[in-house]
């Protein structure tokens, strides 16, 4: 019998240590159309269209006047315009404190002068984030004002559209007269033989495309953008019929005469130069 023995010793092996690969919240987006994941740097920089499917995602109004005019030439204007619950509607404070919040706008459009390429131009864009981008009373109030500054100052209007909200429902008809009020400006611009283009943007709906979005000397689309009156599923409902594929979306409306072309997001700013300066001289947009 053996005195001693030799232990058997066992090599113990710490697991190695995981390293946790931390993806910062928000890297990553999901494309709305073809279901890409894209890294949302790389989105932004592609002007938040998919590099993939060229799907216009939406965007604000601040990023459409960064995108539209040049760099430090947008001043904006009326924004001592407010809104005001002059209905006591329920929650419509509430809801405007909200938007606010959420955009850094007092109200669902941006009015002002600015440059395209050294062209001085009246501009408005409205924005979807602040209540569908609706139309109320300081709306068709800042875009009419606009207009009538452009009137005075030889100056082409664009109005940029993304009002998926229509006419604002929390002022009653104080929000539709704005459709006539807007029109009308618009007249008094054409009898001055001052040129208007129409950029429609995903969404336009409601009382805006019933108006001021449809009368441009010039219709201008991004994409497949949803330009409607009412919403396909309220027609389907109503009507009680399947809706044509693509039914309401901007290849649809320029096949059917609505509007006159269609322009990705990237060539929009020179085609509103070039467009413009094929009716006047860059110099007789000089403003006064």
């Amino acid at each position: 019998m053996a005195w001693f023995h030799r232990p058997k010793y066992t090599i113990i092996r710490r697991p190695a240590e995981k390293s946790e690969t931390k993806i910062p919240e928000g890297m990553w987006v999901k494309c709305e159309k073809c279901d890409s994941i894209l890294l949302k740097q790389e989105l932004d920089d592609n002007l938040n269209v998919c590099p993939k499917c060229n799907f216009h995602g939406r965007i604000t109004a601040k990023r459409r006047v960064e995108l539209t005019a040049d760099e430090g030439t947008f001043q904006a204007m009326f924004e001592n315009i407010r809104p005001v619950d002059f209905l006591k509607f329920p929650q419509y404070p509430e809801k405007l404190a909200s938007s606010e919040k959420k955009t850094g706008l007092t109200e669902s459009v941006l009015t002002g002068r600015a440059k395209i390429n050294g062209m001085q131009v009246a501009l408005a864009v409205t924005d979807f984030f602040f209540m569908g981008g609706s139309l109320g009373s300081v709306m068709g109030e800042r875009i009419t004002s606009l207009i009538e500054l452009a009137i005075n100052e030889n100056l082409p209007v664009i109005i940029i559209s993304a009002s998926g909200g229509g006419a604002r429902m929390h002022e009653g008809v104080m929000s539709l007269m704005q459709m006539a009020k807007i029109s009308a400006g618009l007249a008094r611009l054409s009898d001055k033989k001052l040129p208007y283009i129409s950029v429609l943007t995903d969404p336009t709906g409601g009382g805006v495309t019933a108006s001021f979005a449809m009368l441009g000397d010039l219709n201008i689309a991004e994409p497949e953008a949803l330009i409607m009156f009412a919403g396909p599923r309220v027609i389907e409902g109503t009507i009680k019929q399947k809706l044509p594929a693509g039914f309401q979306r901007s290849e649809f409306l320029q096949e059917h005469g609505m509007i006159d072309t269609i322009v990705n997001r990237k060539d929009m700013k020179n085609t509103l130069f070039n467009l413009l300066s094929n009716i006047r001289s860059p110099k007789q947009y000089a403003g006064r």
